[in-house]
């Protein structure tokens, strides 16, 4: 069992930066990729990035490519969300998951994940 916990959220203005952080905990003895998804109320989840276990792969969704970075801590086993250039469509809740199967594969797909935190609130103003 893996738990994840996600940390940074809150309310910004647009154009506003957070950084989200992720820790996992469990089973991190094993190679983990991480994956970055949000939802928004009414909306389906979306990918919004990925890094795979050696950080030699990162995806991003077009929606986030250029404005959020994906970056790993190996010693302090975390994996963080730079998320610059806000936007209120940024708004939403925001999970981390851990793929554990393919860790040397940055999954763009839900389903690519076992475990999942229970996300942190990002809130974008106009």
């Amino acid at each position: 069992q893996v738990h994840l916990v996600e940390s940074g959220g809150g309310l910004v203005q647009a154009g506003g930066s957070l950084r989200l952080s992720c820790t996992p905990s469990g089973r991190t003895y094993r190679p983990y990729a991480m994956g970055w998804f949000r939802q928004a109320p009414g909306k389906d989840r979306e990918f919004v990035g990925a890094i795979n276990a050696r950080g030699s792969t990162i995806n991003y969704s077009d929606s986030v490519k250029g404005r959020f970075t994906i970056s790993k801590d190996s010693a302090k086993n975390t994996v963080y969300l730079q998320m610059n250039s806000l936007k209120p469509e940024d708004t939403a809740l925001y999970y981390c998951e851990v793929d554990i199967d393919q860790p040397w594969v940055a999954g763009v797909a839900g389903n690519d994940y076992d475990y999942w935190g229970l996300g942190t609130q990002v809130t974008v103003s106009s």
